[in-house]
C-alpha cells in the first residue's frame, strides 16, 4: 500500500470493511433468520440488534481512541469485521444468531467513529471534501455487498430456498471481505502512532472521561449531531416506507420502488465530495441549513405524489439535500473540538447517528398505522424544519484568527 496515499489507503479499507458488513447484513441476514424459523418482529430484531451496539459502544470508542491512540483502536475494530464472519459458520439457532449479530456490531461501533477521527487528522484544511469522500466510498460498499449477497444466495439451482451451505458461502465471502480490510490497514498503520504517554491507568481513565465531558458539554457538537440524527431519522423511514408507499399507494412496481431508493443513494455519493469541499470554502452552517431545508420539502412532498418520475425528482432532491447535511456536520463538529478530543466528539456524532436511524423507521411505523403517510411525512418534515431555527440560533462558530 506504500504506492496509495495514506488518505485513499484510508479509503480502500473502508471499502472493505463496509463491503464485508453489508455481505453479512442484507438480504443474506433476514433470510438466514428465517431459515432459522425466525418470524417478522424476530427478523427485525436480528437486523437491528447491532445497531443498538453502535449506540451504547461508538461514544466510548471514539474517547478510548483519544487515549490509547486512533490508529491502535481502528484495528481493534477491523480485527472484529475480519473475525466475526466466520463466527456465523457456527450458528443454528435464532438466540446464537442474536449474539453473533450484537458482537458483530462492535466492528462498526469501534471501527466507524475512529475511522472519521483519522480522517480528520490527515485532512488539514479539506475536512469537509476529505470527510465526504471517505463517506461515499464506503457507502459504495454498502452498495455493491446487498448484490453480492443476494447474487450469492441465488446459485443454488432448483432449490425452494437459499441451503445453510450458500449462507456459510456469503458468510464466508464477508470474512475474506474483513480479512483484506484488516490486511491493507495493517500496511497503511504500520507506522507506530505517536500518542502521550500516561504514567498511571488513573491518568488514562481520567483522560478519558474527561474527553466525554468536554465533547457532551460543548452544545455546538450536540446540536450538530442532532441535525444530522434527524436528517438521519428520515432517511430511515424512507429506507422501510418509501417502498411499500410506492408498490401499494402509487400503484409502481417492486423494481420501480428500488429505482427510487437508489436515485437518492446515487445523488447522495456524487453530490457529497462536491458539497465537502465548497463547505470547506464557504462555510458549513449555510449547507446543512439548505440541506436540512430541501430534506424537508421534498420528504413532505412524497406522499403527494403517485407518478414514478415525479417520485424521483423527490428523491433526487432529498439525496442532495443529504448530501448538503452529511458533507458538513461532520466536518463542523471536527472543526470546533480540539484536537486530542476528535474521537470523542465521533463517537458522539455517531450515537446520535444510529438513534436518528433506529428511530425512523419505528416512528413512522405508528404514525402511519394511526394516521396516514401524508400526515406522517408532514410531521417527520415539520421536525427538520422546527431544526433550522434552532440550529442557526445555537452554534456559533468563531471568526479564524488572522
Amino acid at each position: 500500500m506504500a504506492f496509495l496515499s495514506p488518505f485513499t489507503a484510508l479509503c480502500t479499507v473502508g471499502f472493505f470493511a463496509r463491503l464485508s458488513y453489508a455481505l453479512a447484513r442484507s438480504p443474506v441476514l433476514p433470510l438466514f433468520a428465517l431459515y432459522l424459523g425466525a418470524g417478522p418482529e424476530a427478523i427485525g430484531f436480528a437486523v437491528g440488534i447491532s445497531t443498538v451496539t453502535g449506540i451504547f459502544f461508538k461514544l466510548p470508542s471514539g474517547a478510548l481512541s483519544d487515549v490509547i491512540g486512533r490508529k491502535r483502536t481502528m484495528l481493534i475494530g477491523l480485527v472484529v469485521f475480519a473475525v466475526l464472519p466466520f463466527a456465523y459458520l457456527f450458528i443454528d439457532n435464532y438466540q446464537a444468531l442474536i449474539v453473533v449479530r450484537f458482537i458483530h456490531g462492535l466492528a462498526t461501533a469501534i471501527y466507524g467513529p475512529v475511522s472519521m477521527a483519522v480522517v480528520a487528522d490527515v485532512a488539514g484544511e479539506r475536512k469537509g471534501e476529505l470527510l465526504s469522500w471517505f463517506s461515499s466510498v464506503t457507502i459504495i460498499g454498502n452498495l455493491l455487498g446487498t448484490p453480492l449477497g443476494g447474487l450469492i444466495l441465488n446459485t443454488s439451482p432448483g432449490a425452494v430456498g437459499p441451503a445453510m451451505t450458500d449462507f456459510h458461502i456469503a458468510y464466508l465471502a464477508s470474512g475474506f471481505a474483513g480479512v483484506m480490510a484488516l490486511v491493507l490497514a495493517l500496511g497503511v498503520l504500520r507506522n507506530e502512532e505517536q500518542t502521550e504517554k500516561h504514567h498511571s491507568l488513573r491518568e488514562a481513565y481520567a483522560r478519558f472521561v474527561s474527553g466525554i465531558k468536554e465533547v457532551a458539554s460543548d452544545r455546538r457538537v450536540i446540536i450538530t449531531s442532532n441535525m444530522e440524527g434527524l436528517q438521519n431519522m428520515t432517511v430511515g423511514a424512507l429506507e422501510a416506507f418509501l417502498p411499500i408507499y410506492a408498490v401499494t399507494v402509487a400503484g409502481l412496481t417492486a423494481f420501480q420502488a428500488g429505482l427510487l431508493w437508489g436515485i437518492q443513494v446515487v445523488a447522495t455519493i456524487v453530490a457529497k465530495p462536491i458539497m465537502g469541499r465548497t463547505s470547506d470554502k464557504y462555510g458549513r452552517k449555510p449547507l446543512i441549513t439548505a440541506g436540512l431545508f430541501l430534506c424537508a420539502i421534498s420528504f413532505g412532498a412524497i406522499p403527494l405524489l403517485t407518478n414514478f418520475y415525479f417520485l424521483g425528482l423527490a428523491a433526487l432532491v432529498f439525496g442532495l439535500g443529504e448530501a448538503l447535511v452529511t458533507s458538513s456536520s461532520a466536518a463542523l463538529i471536527v472543526d470546533v473540538c480540539k484536537e486530542k478530543h476528535f474521537g470523542a466528539a465521533m463517537g458522539t456524532f455517531g450515537t446520535i447517528f444510529d438513534i436518528g436511524h433506529a428511530s425512523g423507521p419505528i416512528l413512522a411505523g405508528i404514525l402511519i398505522a394511526r394516521l396516514d403517510y401524508l400526515l406522517t411525512f408532514w410531521i417527520m418534515a415539520a421536525m427538520l424544519l422546527a431544526a433550522i431555527p434552532l440550529f442557526i440560533a445555537t452554534v456559533k462558530m468563531k471568526p479564524a484568527p488572522a
